[in-house]
């Protein structure tokens, strides 16, 4: 069974940082798009960055030239790094895989990850 398994949310103020990981041992990474997504209390899943197999990557509006997003295939791990962090960021994380980056940005992979909370205070 595949697993993907999220790390790295926290509580943080207002204009700093955090780096979330997703690892998944169960996967041959090279075959998958991966995303980071996010949801809010009372708010819709939203797509906050994805990357293809071969690394393009894409970005909400709300979150480009804050957050990275990458990839290691060989440590079949991808990393979501945030910086600038605002309240408005403040959201369970989840990272999700699909062997199409179409299914991925249109949210609906086919595995996700149980999620992490990042909290940012203000």
């Amino acid at each position: 069974q595949v697993q993907l398994v999220e790390s790295g949310g926290g509580l943080v103020q207002a204009g700093g940082s955090l780096r979330l990981s997703c690892a998944a041992p169960g996967l041959t990474l090279t075959y998958y798009a991966m995303g980071w997504y996010r949801q809010a209390p009372g708010k819709q899943r939203e797509l906050v960055a994805a990357i293809t197999a071969g690394g393009s990557t894409n970005y909400a509006d709300s979150v480009k030239g804050r957050f990275t997003i990458s990839r290691d295939n060989a440590e079949k791990t991808v990393y979501l790094q945030m910086n600038s962090l605002r309240s408005e960021d403040t959201a369970v994380y989840y990272c999700a895989a699909d062997q199409s980056v179409a299914t991925v940005r249109l949210g609906g992979p086919i595995y996700w990850g149980q999620g992490t909370q990042v909290t940012v205070s203000s």
